[in-house]
C-alpha cells in the first residue's frame, strides 16, 4: 500500500513538473513571436488558440493588441474626457452598469469597483462618440467590462473600439437583423453534426434565442469564472468573428444526451440549454469548434443561414492584418491538419504493435470529430514554430 501511495505521489509530482516545463515554453515561445521582426502575428494567434490560451494577463496586455492589429502609438494616447450630460445612450448604459456587480471579482472593495464602472461606463460612451454608427446594445457591456478588468482603461479603450467595429459590428447595428442573421449558423453547423439532435430541436420549435446571450456577450455574462472567460477570449480574438456561433453549436451538441433526454417541448428544451453548465470541458469545446470552422467553413453554411451578409464578416475582409498568412483560418486549417496527422500516425503505429482494428476506428473517429483536446496538444506540441503557410480559403460568404 505505501508502495502504491509513493507511486502515485510520484506520477502527480511528474505531472506537475510536465505543465510547469510547458508553461514555461509556451511564455518563451510567446515572448519569441511578440520580439520578433515584424511581430510573429501568426504564432501568437496559434499560441492564442492552443490548450490553455494566453495564460496571464500580463500576456494579454501585449497580445490581445497584436489580435486586433491596434498600433502600439494608439495605445500610448491617453483617454480623452466623455461628456456625459445630453447623451442619448448614458442612462441605459448606466443601468447595465450598475446591474453588473457579479462581473467584478468577489472580494473586491466598493471603492475600487465603483471606480471601475466609472472607466467601464467612460469606455463605453467614448467608443460610440467616435463611431455614431455604432448603437448600444444590452449586453455591450460585458464584454467591454472583460477588456477593462484585464488591460485596464487606456489599453481598453481603443482594442473596444477596433473589436465594436470589426467583430462585434453585426450587433451595433439599429435592428437586430444582423444578430438574427448569425444565430441562423447554429443549426446548421448541429445538423452537419448530428441530425438527430438538429431534427429534435426542430421539432420542439426551440429556436436559436436561447444562444443570444451568449452569442453577443461571448460568454461574459452566462460564465461565472472569468478565467475561463477570458480562456474564450483568447480564442475568439484570434479567430474568425463568427467563432462564437460556433462555440455556442459546440455546447449544443456536447449535451446532445440530455437534449434528447428532454421532453420535446419548446418551454422545456430552452430552459434547458438556456442554463449553461459551469464545469464544460473548455480546451475539448475549444479544440472541437476549431475543427467544426474549418470542417464547415461559414461559406459552406451562408445559402442555409440566408443570402443576407453579415457586416462582421465584410469588414473582417478589410481587416488590416499584416498578411493572409496570419490569417485565423490558416492558423486553424494547419492546427487541425497537424491534429490529423498525428492520429493518422499512432493508429498506424498502433496497427503495427498490436493489430487492434476498433482501435484504429476510434481514431479515425477522433480525428473527423476532433474531441480529444491532449492530441490536438500533443501535435502543435511537435510542429515547427514556423508556419507552413496554408492556401487562402474562401471562408467569408
Amino acid at each position: 500500500m505505501t508502495t502504491c501511495k509513493s507511486a502515485d505521489a510520484a506520477s502527480a509530482m511528474n505531472g506537475q513538473q510536465d505543465s510547469g516545463s510547458r508553461r514555461k515554453r509556451k511564455i518563451a515561445d510567446i515572448t519569441q513571436a511578440l520580439n520578433a521582426s515584424p511581430v510573429d502575428v501568426a504564432a501568437l494567434r496559434r499560441m492564442a488558440i492552443s490548450e490553455g490560451g494566453l495564460l496571464t494577463d500580463e500576456i494579454r496586455c501585449q497580445v490581445w493588441p497584436r489580435l486586433l492589429n491596434v498600433p502600439a502609438q494608439v495605445l500610448d494616447q491617453e483617454p480623452e474626457t466623455v461628456e456625459r450630460e445630453n447623451n442619448k445612450d448614458y442612462n441605459q448604459v448606466l443601468l447595465d452598469v450598475q446591474r453588473s456587480l457579479r462581473r467584478f471579482p468577489p472580494g473586491m472593495p466598493d471603492e475600487q469597483r465603483e471606480g471601475l464602472q466609472e472607466e467601464l461606463i467612460d469606455i463605453i460612451l467614448r467608443v460610440l462618440k467616435r463611431n455614431p454608427q455604432l448603437h448600444y446594445y444590452q449586453g455591450y457591456h460585458d464584454i467591454v467590462v472583460t477588456f477593462l478588468l484585464v488591460l485596464g482603461e487606456r489599453i481598453a479603450t481603443p482594442l473596444v473600439e477596433k473589436l465594436s467595429t470589426h467583430h462585434l459590428r453585426d450587433f451595433m447595428d439599429p435592428t437586430m437583423d444582423n444578430t438574427k442573421h448569425i444565430l441562423n449558423y447554429l443549426m446548421p453547423i448541429i445538423e452537419r453534426v448530428n441530425p438527430e439532435v438538429h431534427d429534435f430541436m426542430q421539432q420542439a420549435e426551440v429556436g436559436t434565442v436561447f444562444a443570444l446571450s451568449w452569442l453577443i456577450t461571448w460568454f461574459g455574462h452566462v460564465l461565472s469564472d472569468f478565467r475561463h472567460v477570458v480562456r474564450l477570449y483568447d480564442f475568439f480574438l484570434a479567430c474568425h468573428p463568427l467563432m462564437a456561433i460556433y462555440f455556442a453549436a459546440v455546447i449544443v451538441l456536447y449535451r446532445q444526451e440530455e437534449v434528447l433526454e428532454c421532453e420535446c417541448d419548446m418551454a422545456m428544451v430552452h430552459h434547458l440549454l438556456s442554463q449553461i453548465p459551469q464545469d464544460l470541458p473548455y480546451e475539448t469545446l475549444i479544440s472541437r469548434a476549431g475543427d467544426l470552422f474549418v470542417q464547415f467553413p461559414p461559406s459552406e453554411l451562408a445559402k442555409e443561414a440566408s443570402s443576407h451578409d453579415s457586416m462582421a464578416t465584410s469588414t473582417f475582409k478589410d481587416f488590416d492584418l499584416a498578411s493572409t498568412q496570419q490569417r485565423p483560418d490558416s492558423v486553424l486549417r494547419r492546427r487541425r491538419r497537424q491534429r490529423q496527422t498525428a492520429l493518422e500516425n499512432a493508429a498506424v503505429n498502433s496497427a503495427v504493435t498490436v493489430a487492434r482494428p476498433s482501435a484504429t476506428r476510434r481514431f479515425v473517429r477522433l480525428a473527423v470529430m476532433g474531441l480529444t483536446v491532449a492530441l490536438g496538444a500533443a501535435a502543435l506540441a511537435v510542429v515547427n514554430s514556423a508556419l507552413e503557410w496554408a492556401p487562402k480559403l474562401d471562408l467569408f460568404p
